[in-house]
């Protein structure tokens, strides 16, 4: 992490430092997308969305870091001392000895996040070393309130918002499932040779399909109509969750919109290429072309100066006129949602 994020952040004492720089080699190393768009963040905001998001990819790796999910005992011994470790951390203060724990302890304080956020976010990865399936949607929206949305609600104080944060919440939170349903459909081969259906059994079986033929149609190297069809679907159903979570955008402090809407795009893009690739994810990931990558950032930097400028003109502006100024922030130009 660079120096003039934590100074801007008020980061002094060395040990944090050192520890939010951890969660920030993670954040790059392990999300691209997100560290792109967490770089048109103000900049003392950063070091806190590299904590939370450090503390979800390390426990993310220790669920997937071995062979079998299910039954491996060093997979829940290793999850168990975390849990521990984040209760303590979070109680009185993390060990000095795990920077990921000790930032997010940090973080947690210091935007008052509520704890019950990471305690639901553990349940959901225990569920992962034994639940391999889930037959509704309704069951995997119960696995995504803790996998998912909980990861926007503990943005949400970060970020900053332009109405109640209980008006924006639903949205936050609809955000991070529609992210996670995006990661779910780019990655269903890779998560089937884990033993593991992120798709919801009802959605699949309305389509004729199952993890046999799932299987069956990822070792064969060819597309299958009915699971081409049960992807669609996937695809459609997710793009109905970004719909609700669109609204969310303009509720944000208008420094944060541009970093939340660029993830938004570019989450939105890795639909559009899976459909380009005509769905076929069992065989390989689709990818978002980088040129598409660098046009979203570019509008991202573009939006957040525009957000700036209206920001330091609120700010000198004379108070009678402050509510004009303050549109035009909180808008930086179109609406986020009308230019998505």
């Amino acid at each position: 992490m660079t120096d003039r994020e934590l100074d801007a952040a008020g980061i002094t004492d060395p040990a944090l430092r050192a520890a939010y720089t951890h969660c920030r080699r993670l954040n790059a190393r392990h999300g691209r997308t997100y560290f792109l768009a967490t770089r048109l963040l103000p900049v003392e905001r950063r070091p806190a969305v590299h904590a939370l998001y450090g503390f979800a990819r390390w426990a993310d790796d220790i669920v997937d870091s071995l062979d079998d999910p299910r039954t491996h005992p060093e997979r829940r011994a290793a999850l168990a001392r975390l849990e521990n470790r984040l209760e303590r951390g979070l109680r009185a203060g993390a060990p000095a000895d795990e920077p990921v724990v000790l930032a997010l302890a940090d973080t947690a304080a210091r935007y008052g996040i509520d704890h019950r956020h990471f305690t639901d976010f553990m349940a959901s990865m225990r569920s992962d070393l034994h639940v391999t399936h889930y037959p509704t949607y309704d069951d995997l929206l119960g696995y995504m309130h803790g996998s998912a949305a909980v990861i926007g609600l503990q943005m949400l104080p970060v970020l900053g918002t332009v109405v109640p944060r209980e008006e924006a919440a639903p949205h936050a939170a609809a955000l991070g499932v529609a992210f996670q349903l995006t990661n779910f459909l780019r990655d269903v081969g890779e998560d089937l040779d884990r033993d593991r259906v992120y798709l919801p059994g009802d959605l699949l079986r309305a389509h004729g399909v199952d993890r046999a033929l799932l299987l069956r149609t990822r070792a064969s190297g060819r597309p299958d109509r009915r699971v081409t069809a049960a992807l669609r679907a996937a695809e459609d159903l997710t793009r109905r969750v970004y719909r609700t979570a669109a609204p969310g955008l303009a509720m944000l402090d208008p420094l944060s919109r541009p970093c939340v809407r660029t993830a938004f795009v570019l989450y939105g893009a890795i639909l559009d290429a899976i459909a380009a690739d005509g769905y076929r994810v069992l065989h390989r990931r689709a990818v978002v072309p980088r040129r598409r990558r660098a046009v979203v950032a570019l509008d991202g930097l573009a939006r957040l100066a525009a957000s700036r400028a209206g920001a330091r003109r609120l700010h000198r502006a004379p108070a009678h006129r402050a509510p004009a100024a303050a549109r035009f922030a909180v808008s930086g130009g179109p609406a986020p949602e009308e230019a998505v």
